[in-house]
């Protein structure tokens, strides 16, 4: 008896579910939504146009900062093998000082 009251009431619980989730229009008329405009197709192709010639390059919620390097690559290099030289960087397998 415990077995069926169980069943019953879990068949009861999912007939409820089911209606619940066919409570909308069949026609999904909530997604069309109209737009009433007086633009022409050229004005907003211009604004487009204006808008990707004007976005900043850095991506949405980046704090990016760019840095331009005036050091010639030969000084860099230079200082990098005196470094290695004097012990001030890891060099080779051993990865540490």
């Amino acid at each position: 008896m415990n077995t069926t009251a169980r069943f019953l009431s879990i068949a009861a619980v999912a007939a409820f579910a089911s209606f619940g989730a066919q409570a909308d229009e069949a026609d999904a008329s909530q997604f069309a939504t109209k737009f009433e405009t007086n633009r022409t197709r050229a004005e907003v192709q211009a604004e487009a146009a204006s808008v990707a010639q004007t976005r900043s390059t850095e991506p949405a919620g980046s704090r990016v900062v760019t840095y331009s390097s005036t050091a010639d690559r030969a000084a860099v290099r230079a200082q990098a093998a005196e470094a290695v030289r004097t012990g001030q960087i890891p060099h080779g397998e051993i990865g540490s000082m």
